[in-house]
């Protein structure tokens, strides 16, 4: 997919880089890389390295728990000029408690910096929790501790589409209790922009059916060439659509 992109003159910017470049300094056409490592850290170290090889760079954002927070492989991504941000869900984490949540923040931020120069920051879905993440921007602002973008905020998505492995699919929408962007989605499905697979967008893009502007995220934990993991990751995955898909329903 990353190669379709880079013959078809896709430029790849971190959203780092899409949060400092103005409007009219921004490639025409561009992919915001970004990839949330909840879990299986050394996952992601094997997309960096792929994507240095490709002479890409791309934002990944890192949770506090341990699968995700192994300093040795944070240290390494960083190492291949990749950007380095704070995958925050310090209101789940704090069980709603605001000012403890906003304390957590602050000093995980901090922690991050040792690897990079953290400027975005990017919130954890977390379907089974009841606490949204980006509620603790209600009352307190992120641009205090020095952040310049958070994707759900920042990214003006009339102009950027969205694509999200979320759900272990393309199309995972449906079942995703966080990671969607509303009204927009149903004018991207009304313009036939839905994907399945991995293919169905490579396809798209060597037809010339794919927005010149697009914001790609993907759950490294997900990808693999070993085939009795990648069944593991199709059998779990399925359960855990099922969970999320009675939580969507319920929430309607």
């Amino acid at each position: 997919m990353l190669v379709a992109l880079l013959q078809k003159g896709y430029h790849f910017l971190t959203f780092e880089q899409y949060c400092q470049l103005p409007y009219d300094q921004r490639p025409e056409r561009y992919i915001i890389l970004r990839h949330d490592v909840d879990l299986k850290a050394e996952n992601s170290l094997l997309t960096a390295q792929v994507e240095n090889e490709l002479g890409i760079k791309a934002s990944y954002y890192f949770r506090v728990v341990p699968q995700s927070n192994q300093p040795d492989k944070i240290a390494a991504i960083a190492a291949l000029y990749h950007e380095i941000g704070y995958h925050y869900e310090d209101m789940s984490i704090a069980n709603g408690d605001i000012g403890k949540a906003i304390a957590h923040f602050s000093t995980q931020v901090t922690y991050f910096r040792q690897f990079y120069p953290v400027q975005t920051i990017c919130m954890h879905g977390a379907p089974t929790s009841k606490y949204d993440g980006r509620d603790l921007w209600k009352q307190y602002d992120y641009h205090d501790f020095n952040i310049i973008g958070e994707p759900y905020f920042d990214v003006d998505f009339s102009d950027v589409f969205y694509l999200t492995d979320t759900g272990r699919c393309w199309d995972g929408y449906k079942v995703s209790v966080r990671d969607k962007i509303p009204v927009y989605q149903d004018q991207w499905v009304e313009q036939g922009l839905i994907f399945h697979s991995t293919q169905d967008i490579i396809s798209a893009i060597q037809d010339e059916r794919l927005p010149h502007r697009i914001m790609i995220t993907t759950h490294p934990q997900r990808w693999t060439d070993n085939l009795l993991l990648w069944v593991k990751e199709l059998v779990m995955q399925s359960i855990k659509n099922i969970v999320k898909r009675i939580i969507v329903n319920k929430s309607k």
